[in-house]
Order: C-alpha cells, then structure tokens, then sequence
C-alpha cells in the first residue's frame, strides 16, 4: 500500500487527538444515513458521539451491502469514531435513561418520523427541561411542518421531490436518479452545518440552545440555485440534456480512441480560446456560430460533434497531456479503480486506514476538510453493537451490575 494511503491506525480506547469539537458531546439517536451521517462527521472532527441502537438488532444499515463475513462495510464508514449504546426509545425505562443521557448533551441528532419523540415524551419542549442548552437536530423526508410531513422520508423520494431527477439525464430517456444516497449525504452535511451554527448562537447569544428542522429534499431544492427565479421572471423549465448545460458550452463528455470518456467546460471565453488553439483549431475563436458563450450555447450540438470527433481519434493519455501544457480545464471521468491508484488522491490522503474490530483494518474516505490546526481524524471504524454499553452505563451514568442485568433481560438494553 502506498503510504499516502495509510492513516493512524490506532485502537478505539488509544489517546485522542484534540479537534476542533472536543468537548463536545453529541446524541445519534437517528437510523441509517442522514442522521447517522451528520453525527458521523461531528465525530471526525472530535465530538463525542454515543450512538444509540436497537436492542438485538442495531441500525438497519448494519445489513446494507456490501456485506464481509456477514457484516456491512457501508456500517464501518458511517459508524465510525462514535461509541454504541444499545437502549429501547420506545421503552420507558429507555426514555428515562434517554433522559439522563440528554443532560450532559450539546446536540441530540434523529430521524424518527415527526411525532415519533413526542410520543415518546422526548420531544424538544420536554428535552428542554432537562437541559436547556441543548440543540435538538430533526432530520425527516419533508420536514417537521406541512401536509407531506407524515409521508415517509427515504431519499429517493426527496431526490424526486427536489426537482433534480427532471431535468438530470438525457432528453430521450426517463429521469435520472443519482447512483448513491444524494439526498441523505446533503441532508447529513446541511444538518451538522446547522446543529453547529445552533451552537454558535447558544454560546453568544443567551446560552440556550433550540430545535432545528432540516428535510430530505430541502437542502437539494437549496443547491438548484437560478432555477426558482428563472421559473418566477421567465417561466423557465429546465429539461433534459444529458451532460450538456444550457447556460455552458462547451461542457459534456467525449470519448477517446482508447475508450477514455473526458470531461470539458469551457464556459469562460478564455478558457474556450485555450481549447481550440490546443485541438488545433483556432478557427472556432472567431466562428460566428460559437463567438461567445451564448452563441455557443445555441449551438452546442456542431460544436459537439467537431469536438467529439477530435477526441475520438487521440488517445486519451496524449489528450490529457496536451490539455495540462495548454492550461484546458478537463478531467478522465474516472472509476472506485482508479481512485486507489491516482497520484492525487494519494498525495491528499482522501483515502486512510481505519483499525477494525473485525477485520483488523479497513481503508475508507478521510475526513473532509482538512483543518491546518486541528484536523479531524478517523479514530476507528465502526464496531460492535452495544461496544460501550458498560462504560457508559455504569462508567458514566452510576448504573449498578445488577440494573444494568435487569434492563436486559427487559431487552431495554
């Protein structure tokens, strides 16, 4: 292994390095990814993070493939640098545990169907009582409010319901939905972005903390930036156009002789001129119909066809080579294969080594971003259901064996 690639590798209970959230303790009390994934990141940079589980049958993600000797590695990612409880919500012995454990809490983190913790006697007006500096994080399909509130939240319904999947992919075929949990991953990031600046505000403002309401399909509808006022000033509704952009060109993919695809955009009028004096064709500077980024734009589908024929007759290394000396913005669209290897992906060590419970170590994504100071790290990757159960119980709450033994063989714990 290239030893860019090579994180600490160090046990669960090795000494810590300080980052910029330690100190901070944070609740998982979420299932799956959105939730689970904001407490994730929270936990890189530092943050104690005490993942609560299901008694018996542990986050649902646990039996999400890819799968090792029965055990997800998708787990591993997003259960790692946290410490696990086992703990019943439903059970009232468990919300009154639930209940202590909030009291030493900056941030509580779920995504629980909205009413679910009210139910439960954990909403935020009850959780508040108890401790009112804390930042209760609800992450749901559509939100907390509304007359779509209680429908069910996965991401692929939010992606849809974003809009997105209407104008990605190409005219002639369906909608495109994205090849990974897009909505749960943005959802996660808006979701540790707001518990923070929560946060922010409880310790300059007053010292209380509050609720914050993060859903599914928000924070992509956010990302869609002049759509919404494009649609309101000029009834614009945008289509389908494969790797094209109506407001960019030229911007798609073209295929090499060795089967390389290439990724292009060339939108700034300097960044185009490059692009035709390196292909050899300085011609398509002055060319009326590709002048200028709008002229280019309407007439994206010759100037397409000229650049599509261009690359199909080089090969992609001398493609590449020629674009780095001409200062051309482009990139090989590349593969998880190729990642492993790429010089660059080594030199900023965006993939580390994890120590494992099971398998003595994994290689896994690093943390993101990189702080100069205090960087976050990969301590470990996720372990065994209910792996701090002893410690937290009777470690840190003052549980005695004996009601530790008795709340499980109530299957609280």
């Amino acid at each position: 292994m290239n030893q860019s690639q090579k994180g600490r590798e160090e046990s669960p209970d090795a000494p810590r390095r300080a980052g910029p959230l330690s100190g901070m303790r944070v609740i998982d009390a979420g299932s799956m990814i959105a939730g689970p994934l904001a407490a994730t990141q929270l936990a890189d940079f530092g943050a104690d993070v005490i993942k609560i589980e299901m008694p018996g049958i542990g986050d649902s993600i646990r039996q999400w493939a890819p799968m090792k000797e029965g055990r997800s590695l998708w787990w591993k990612v997003i259960g790692r640098n946290k410490r696990l409880l086992t703990l019943k919500l439903s059970d009232p012995d468990g919300q009154e545990i639930f209940r202590e454990l909030v009291r030493s809490a900056d941030i509580v983190i779920e995504n629980y169907k909205p009413g679910t913790f009210e139910r439960w006697g954990l909403g935020y007006s009850e959780l508040a009582k108890i401790n009112s500096r804390l930042v209760l994080v609800r992450v749901s399909g559509f939100g907390q409010t509304g007359p779509y509130s209680q429908r069910g939240g996965y991401g692929t319904i939010a992606e849809a319901f974003s809009g997105i999947p209407s104008f990605t992919g190409f005219p002639d075929k369906p909608p495109t939905l994205p090849g990974f949990p897009m909505a749960d991953s943005v959802a996660s990031t808006f979701a540790a972005m707001s518990a923070m600046f929560a946060i922010y505000n409880r310790d300059h403002n007053g010292g209380k903390g509050q609720e914050v309401d993060v859903s599914l399909y928000e924070p992509l509808f956010r990302l869609v930036e002049a759509q919404v006022i494009g649609f309101d000033q000029l009834g614009i509704v945008k289509q389908r156009q494969g790797n094209r952009l109506a407001e960019d060109s030229p911007r798609n993919t073209y295929q090499t002789r060795d089967g390389v695809w290439i990724g292009i955009s060339a939108s700034s009028q300097r960044t185009y001129e490059r692009l035709a004096q390196a292909i050899g064709m300085p011609e398509l500077i002055d060319d009326p119909r590709f002048v200028d980024n709008a002229t280019r734009c309407d007439n994206d589908k010759a100037l397409d066809a000229l650049l599509a024929a261009w690359f199909a007759q080089r090969d992609s290394q001398d493609v590449m080579s020629l674009f780095e000396r001409a200062d051309v913005v482009a990139g090989p669209v590349i593969d998880i294969r190729d990642i492993f290897s790429d010089p660059h992906y080594q030199a900023r060590e965006n993939i580390v080594e994890a120590a494992d419970d099971d398998f003595g170590s994994v290689r896994m994504q690093s943390v993101v971003p990189k702080f100069a100071e205090t960087p976050g790290e990969v301590r470990h990757a996720g372990r065994r259901l209910g792996a701090d159960n002893r410690e937290i119980y009777i470690g840190e709450l003052g549980m005695t064996e004996q009601k530790l033994s008795e709340l499980q063989s109530k299957g609280v714990i």
